[in-house]
């Protein structure tokens, strides 16, 4: 009888142990190829240029993540640099002053555009905000925004 209620109890353990590892792995194949709207086609929730945005971040980042974390913002400001890699294109805006920078990440259909950009040039780029954090070793701010597109 005891040996009973104790393979009982183990099929219990054994099938819910299945439907978190079944709901976990869902869980992370969702998350992994999660689609996202074209940053292009969306309203920005504010718009500035970079000298400001990082200014803000500068006086108060956890007001301003508090503010702009996870929100579409379009943001003018002059590249001081481009990363180009095999795949990809970084941008950045930098306060020449601090050392603070904006980095944009821009989605796969609009690196092609993104990748003709040059030093110097003026330009708007929308993108989702990933927030801001100050770096102890750069002494500097850096904001990070994913999903990029170069505004017309």
């Amino acid at each position: 009888m005891q040996s009973t209620k104790s393979k009982s109890w183990l099929k219990k353990i054994a099938v819910i142990i299945l439907i978190f590892v079944v709901a976990g792995g869902l869980g992370i194949y969702l998350i992994f190829t999660e689609k996202f709207e074209d940053t292009g086609q969306q309203k920005a929730a504010f718009t500035t240029n970079a000298d400001a945005l990082i200014r803000e971040f500068q006086r108060n980042d956890s007001a301003a993540n508090k503010k702009y974390a996870e929100k579409i913002i379009t943001v003018t400001g002059q590249i001081a640099e481009t990363e180009i890699a095999d795949t990809t294109i970084n941008i950045k805006m930098t306060d020449t002053l601090t050392g603070s920078y904006i980095i944009f990440a821009f989605q796969e259909q609009h690196i092609k555009e993104a990748k003709q950009l040059k030093e110097g040039n003026v330009v708007s780029i929308k993108g989702s905000c990933s927030g801001g954090s100050y770096s102890k070793i750069l002494e500097s701010e850096f904001i990070t925004f994913k999903r990029c597109v170069i505004t017309k």
